[in-house]
């Protein structure tokens, strides 16, 4: 019987000591140290947001053209006896400048026969008033004669023959002055279509030149920059003292060359295909007074940028344009060292400096640099730019 009781009570006393020692061990075995420091903060670049007075200049871009442009057309058919110096491609003349000269040969004969055709009328003019007069007084007993009985048609008519005379004088003057290829402005060859001795008939085509009293500049707007200058679509610059001035440049033989010129107005429609409105810009004397400082003249069919002034802030704030983010948000380091994203009313950005209308105030930190999923409240460590510094420093002496 005890032996019984034994065998059954060792196991289960064995298995009890087992749980009372692996108890002991657990209370009695020491705690794992554990780190409760704060998180890491994130290290941003900075810069400090200024409020300032600024002009805001827009910017874009477009390509030179001429404000007249022409196809010219022979008017008279005939050779050409002789071209001038200047019916050159890039050749430049002015009002008094014959281009070319087309056989007159003709013309002048045509002239010679018309004045003819004029005196023969006059003839016929006073052949009929005499003719009218002895009418009259053969007719001076009969009561109320008929106008044709006293010569009025006639003289009407060779009256009428001598206008039509006349008219063909003019007309062969005309054509005879159509001989001579002359413009009513001053400008240059842009491409030559005929040589000496060549026939042209009317129509035919014999260049292409552009006027060089001034060039205009076509340039695309979009509604942000058409807020920026502050002008309405439809505007036109009235008189002189209403010009807004524009900065053209360009690369030209390896330097960068500089026209001044002013917004002449904005179109009345807007690109039903771009969606943009166009304004347009002019310069004058391109090619003389208006040229750059290294007497580079504005050419036709450059391609330049403009920096059109705009409308004036005052208090606006400023910051650099890498602190504004997409969906105009900025990054704002907090009193706290903390990250608060906000989300700003931008006025104008011209890729270098953003001006902002709210959504932040003077003084205060933007973050510049990249940060990876930033969320509100995150901790951050600041590397603030030299030049803000120095500014604190200076406001603070």
């Amino acid at each position: 019987m005890k032996k019984n009781l034994l065998r059954i009570a060792a196991p289960v006393l064995v298995l009890a000591l087992g749980i009372a020692l692996v108890f002991l061990l657990k209370t009695t075995a020491p705690q794992p140290q554990t780190d409760e420091a704060p998180p890491r903060p994130i290290t941003v670049y900075t810069r400090l947001a200024e409020s300032t007075d600024a002009k805001i200049m827009v910017e874009t871009q477009g390509q030179v053209r001429a404000r007249t442009a022409i196809n010219l057309t022979a008017e008279v058919s005939g050779r050409v006896l002789s071209v001038g110096d200047e019916y050159i491609e890039g050749g430049e003349f002015d009002k008094s400048t014959v281009l070319l000269q087309i056989d007159d040969s003709d013309y002048r004969a045509a002239l010679r026969q018309a004045e003819a055709e004029v005196a023969a009328a006059e003839l016929a003019i006073q052949q009929a008033l005499a003719d009218a007069d002895v009418a009259k007084k053969q007719l001076r007993n009969i009561a109320q004669p008929s106008a044709l009985s006293l010569k009025k048609p006639q003289i009407a008519e060779a009256r009428a023959r001598k206008e039509a005379a006349i008219a063909g004088v003019e007309l062969a003057l005309l054509d005879l002055a159509r001989t001579k290829i002359t413009l009513p402005f001053s400008g240059r060859v842009a491409a030559t279509s005929v040589h000496i001795g060549e026939y042209v008939t009317v129509g035919s085509p014999l260049g292409q030149v552009f006027s060089i009293d001034r060039v205009q500049v076509r340039l695309p707007l979009t509604n942000q920059q058409l807020a920026s200058l502050g002008l309405p679509i439809g505007f036109t610059a009235s008189s002189q003292e209403h010009r807004i001035g524009i900065t053209f440049s360009a690369e030209v033989a390896g330097q960068t060359q500089t026209w001044s010129g002013y917004l002449l107005g904005i179109d009345a429609a807007i690109d039903p295909e771009t969606r943009l409105i166009y304004a347009t810009g002019e310069v004058e004397d391109p090619y003389g007074a208006g040229a750059s400082n290294n007497a580079m003249p504005l050419a036709v069919g450059l391609f330049v940028d403009a920096k059109v002034a705009g409308k004036t802030l005052s208090n606006a704030i400023r910051v650099p344009s890498e602190g504004l983010r997409p969906g105009n948000q900025l990054y704002v380091v907090d009193s706290h060292g903390r990250l608060d994203v906000r989300t700003a009313e931008l006025i104008h950005d011209d890729g270098t400096h953003a001006l902002l209308q709210s959504g932040l105030r003077s003084g205060e930190r933007v973050v510049v640099s990249a940060l990876r999923n930033p969320i509100g409240g995150m901790a951050l460590a600041t590397i603030d730019d030299l030049d803000d510094r120095r500014a604190v420093a200076t406001r603070s002496n």
